[in-house]
């Protein structure tokens, strides 16, 4: 037995092995304890592993840490281990240590220098995660609503009035003045070149068509992506964060119904009409063109914006926006449900929340396209 380390190994017929430990087990001795748990099991071999700990005058958490590691470690070797020669009250502290924080991952950043294979693998595997968490609360949400339409009396609807206003009201401004602007970017430009032709009076047929039924219900969609998708994902996250949305759950009310619902119907109910609002002020935008830059009447920019438009066109802009409603909502509300931890994480919520709106907005635009040319 050594001064500075404060253990002796002894051995009992093939494989049996004793580590008698005496003295302090403490912070001071850890460093040295530390390293014999390699040496222990990679020089020894042991086949049944007993800690004796008679000698023992003083134990801290350090010294039950190091008990706790030789355990484990004995475990994951199937070799049986077993401590004796500890009082009640020096037993108590090995039950200090908790184990289920020890295999934790860390909350610390971590540097991670992964090949890219092994970068591309967990891409992967977390797009695929991510489109189970979204089909999985889709499944969710559709039960909802359909539970929603057969007991209309519970729901929320004062909420919705107040989403509407936030989706609607509050967000027409922003939408009335892009949309005004892309019409009048879109006459000037498509004159330039019509003019050349003597086709001035087909830039309003231009404008009206292509907001009617491709612009209009996607930069609508975007925008309120930005804006109230983000915001969704915000709130809930935040609940998330301050334990409100388990309170929920404590109290028996269902987390999807009492916070989804309301913003579901409350953009399907909007963004339709901020879409038809979006149209008219890119057709306004396009007539100030027509009319100072191009002599003509508002008369005749209205006629022929008349003749281009079809019944057709109109009701499909309509339904691209209604699925639109709902996929921004969904997303929204989806990213805010997914936050774990702090500020941070609510952050990338709102984040994760625009971005994916914005792509799915593009896929669904571009498969309305592909079947309305079939359709139409």
């Amino acid at each position: 037995m050594s001064d500075s380390v404060p253990y002796e190994i002894t051995t009992h017929g093939a494989g049996d092995i004793t580590l008698i430990l005496s003295g302090r087990l403490d912070l001071a001795r850890f460093g040295v304890l530390s390293p014999l748990i390699h040496t222990l099991f990679e020089s020894y071999k042991p086949l049944k592993l007993d800690v004796d700990m008679t000698g023992i005058d003083y134990i801290d958490s350090t010294g039950a840490l190091f008990i706790v590691k030789l355990e484990d470690e004995a475990r994951a070797r199937n070799v049986p281990f077993a401590v004796h020669g500890l009082s009640k009250e020096k037993m108590g502290i090995l039950g200090l240590i908790d184990r289920q924080a020890l295999t934790a991952p860390s909350l610390a950043p971590r540097e991670r220098n992964l090949k890219i294979i092994e970068q591309l693998g967990n891409s992967t595997l977390e797009a695929f995660q991510d489109i189970y968490d979204i089909i999985s609360f889709s499944g969710e949400l559709i039960y909802e609503l359909v539970r929603s339409s057969t007991h209309v009396r519970k729901v929320r609807w004062g909420d919705v009035v107040s989403y509407m206003k936030k989706v609607g009201v509050d967000g027409l401004p922003i939408v009335g003045l892009i949309s005004f602007l892309l019409g009048l970017i879109m006459a000037f430009m498509s004159s330039l070149q019509l003019k050349q032709f003597g086709a001035n009076i087909y830039v309003a047929s231009l404008v009206a068509v292509a907001m009617i039924r491709e612009l209009g219900p996607i930069m609508t969609a975007i925008i309120v992506a930005g804006r109230s998708g983000s915001a969704f994902a915000a709130e809930i996250g935040t609940m998330k964060v301050n334990e409100e949305v388990d309170a929920l759950a404590t109290m028996g009310f269902s987390p999807v119904r009492f916070l989804t619902v309301p913003k579901v119907i409350a953009s399907l109910l909007t963004v339709p009409v901020l879409t038809i609002f979006s149209s008219i002020f890119a057709i306004m935008g396009g007539m100030i063109v027509g009319v100072v830059g191009l002599n003509l009447t508002i008369f005749t920019y209205v006629q022929q914006t008349m003749k281009a438009i079809a019944i057709f066109d109109v009701v499909s802009g309509l339904v691209k926006s209604v699925v639109f409603a709902i996929t921004i909502s969904a997303i929204g509300c989806q990213r805010g449900f997914k936050v774990r931890g702090g500020a941070e994480a609510v952050g990338n919520a709102t984040t994760s929340a625009v971005v994916t709106s914005i792509f799915l907005i593009i896929v669904i635009d571009s498969t309305f396209a592909i079947i309305l040319h079939y359709i139409h």
